[in-house]
């Protein structure tokens, strides 16, 4: 004990127990609920025996409730329409923000500041500016689009099942431009300009400059900014909550409100726990894509 607490006062041995925090905070913060999330989803769990630990193993057939649902079909496709709507809208626009701030012009440096201060806003902040913008009777993008002519009666965002996905979609696509932005700039910055330059001499026009050189020169970045827009988009539940609450009729509902609506409104947490397991195996799945392809760019 005393060699130990000697090498740490001489400052050798702690990188070592910095090494050992960080895997104890893994292990607290990350593992344990993991592990403990997949335990109750084969366990037969309610609000009664969340504190008794008298939990039944059931093995699958809490899966084959969830999945046997008639909303589960359902939510499965507004799940699927909102995560990639979010990621091409998102990716898209971001894009072609950090191109356009790539440029050399005055004021570039504020604009990009404006267009990172809605980033940093709390996702309730802004659901609850976006309910306002959306709201049906005096929301302002209803009285823009009436003034310019483009609609002649009210659209009732938040509770037409038509419509309400759609609403969450728009609102969330306006959060996560700005982070699609700020990580896709630093790819750009890093490219050389004298590439550029080279290849507008040879004649190369912007669209094929787009293509030839920046596309392949940002496939890391773009795979990066693809995987974790995935994984941040299936753990936005503010927004949800905040604007729609899943309804009308599960018109807007998704898997990651849907398993807090089993695990916290209707207390059958051993299916909600199954909802975030099947959320979790996604989640690795696509991260694991993303590491593999990156693996085999670093090897060619």
């Amino acid at each position: 004990m005393t060699r130990i607490f000697g090498s740490l006062r001489d400052g050798r041995g702690f990188d070592t127990v910095l090494v050992f925090m960080a895997l104890g905070y893994l292990l607290v913060f990350s593992a344990f609920p993991l592990i403990y999330n997949i335990v109750m989803s084969t366990q037969s769990v309610d609000l009664f025996s969340l504190a008794s630990f008298d939990r039944p193993f059931v093995g699958l057939d809490n899966y084959r409730e969830v999945l046997s649902t008639p909303e589960a079909n359902l939510i499965f496709w507004n799940t699927v329409k909102f995560v990639v709507l979010s990621i091409v809208f998102q990716l898209s626009i971001g894009f072609g923000l950090a191109m356009f701030f790539n440029q050399d012009f005055p004021g570039a440096s504020f604009l990009r500041g404006l267009f990172l201060a809605g980033w940093i806003m709390p996702a309730l902040v802004v659901g609850a500016v976006w309910s306002w913008i959306l709201a049906g009777d005096f929301g302002v993008l209803n009285y823009v689009l009436s003034s310019l002519g483009v609609i002649e009666e009210h659209i009732f965002w938040l509770s037409d099942p038509d419509m309400s996905l759609y609403a969450v979609i728009i609102a969330n696509i306006w959060l996560g431009v700005p982070f699609n932005m700020l990580l896709l700039s630093v790819g750009l910055a890093g490219i050389p300009k004298d590439v550029y330059e080279a290849a507008e001499m040879d004649g190369a026009n912007a669209i094929r400059r787009f293509f030839t050189i920046t596309l392949p020169l940002m496939r890391a970045q773009l795979g990066a900014v693809i995987s974790l827009g995935i994984i941040f988009t299936l753990q936005q539940f503010d927004l949800f909550a905040a604007l729609t609450q899943g309804g009308p009729s599960n018109a807007s509902n998704v898997f990651q409100y849907w398993s807090w609506q089993l695990s916290f409104q209707t207390y059958e947490i051993g299916l909600g726990s199954v909802v975030s397991v099947l959320m979790i195996v996604f989640v690795i799945f696509v991260a694991a894509i993303y590491v593999r392809s990156t693996r085999h760019e670093h090897a060619m």
